[in-house]
């Protein structure tokens, strides 16, 4: 069985989608759409933009999703999914490659959640770090012990977590966690702490969006970040998709879960291959695999 899964915010780069742009008609038409529904010229920055108008949350997320999107629309007959998940904001991407979604919806509820999670940043300042070669329950325990707002956020791989809080419980998570025994601890280049209670401003206003917006009966199940599970149900994944912006995304988790229900190779679809690392962090032996556009 094949899982296609979709990377989030923090795989982008200059160029992204360019190659698709100028190859593929129906590419063009999909990222042109884009431009008069977003009310901004998206490729200028996704092609030839600076590093700096890339990492606006406001033009990071929709330039991810629409790579991914985009790039499983233009595959022809190699799409062909059993199942799908997506790490973050590629949830999105994924809701829109097994057609929970349609292309339109994605794209327009992705931009108010990139809009409302930078309103949030900008109004707590927060920041998000790294942890490297500390089990699951250490991280957890030193989060909870701090009197800050301090999480969980991603599960990324055995080993690999990501916390999410404010700039001061951060500092201090740390420097604990590096007395503890960390091999890494470091601050990420983010606007703000994403998958965490500074979110919750951002998640009323994308609760309102997605009640809105038609959610379809997928043709395969997704994986869902807040836990981990399939879902076939288009109100159960409405519901699953409001929580995740306040809650950790369990990568490891979604990874051994698709293996253990028949997975048995991996497709990145969209910018970078980050996720195809952590998926081998879980299972060396797995297969994985870029997508690609002739």
């Amino acid at each position: 069985m094949k899982a296609y899964v979709f990377p989030g915010q923090g795989a982008q780069y200059i160029g992204m989608g360019k190659d698709l742009y100028d190859k593929s008609p129906v590419a063009r038409d999909m990222f042109e759409q884009a431009n008069e529904l977003l009310g901004f010229r998206i490729t200028e920055l996704m092609f030839s933009g600076t590093d700096d108008d890339l990492r606006q949350t406001k033009v990071t997320q929709p330039a991810i999703f629409l790579h991914s999107t985009i790039l499983a629309t233009v595959m022809d007959n190699n799409f062909k999914p059993d199942m799908v998940a997506g790490h973050s904001l590629g949830e999105f991407s994924a809701l829109v490659a097994n057609k929970t979604l349609s292309f339109r919806d994605g794209l327009l509820l992705v931009s108010k959640r990139a809009i409302a999670m930078q309103k949030a940043c900008e109004k707590t300042p927060s920041t998000m770090a790294a942890i490297l070669g500390l089990d699951d329950f250490t991280v957890e325990e030193v989060c909870i012990a701090i009197p800050e707002i301090v999480v969980p956020a991603n599960y990324n791989s055995p080993g690999q977590i990501v916390i999410s809080g404010s700039n001061e419980g951060i500092d201090k998570a740390i420097e604990i966690l590096k007395e503890k025994g960390a091999k890494r601890a470091l601050k990420l280049s983010v606007g703000g702490a994403f998958h965490s209670p500074v979110m919750e401003p951002a998640q009323l206003e994308l609760e309102e969006a997605i009640k809105n917006t038609n959610f379809n009966k997928p043709f395969c199940p997704v994986y869902q970040n807040v836990n981990a599970r399939p879902s076939n149900d288009p109100e159960e994944i409405k519901r699953n998709l409001v929580s995740q912006l306040t809650s950790p995304v369990r990568w490891t988790q979604i990874v051994i879960n698709m293996i253990s229900d028949g997975a048995s190779s991996f497709i990145e679809v969209g910018p970078g291959c980050v996720l195809q690392g952590l998926i081998k962090k879980v299972n060396k032996d797995i297969l994985t695999e870029g997508a690609f556009f002739k």
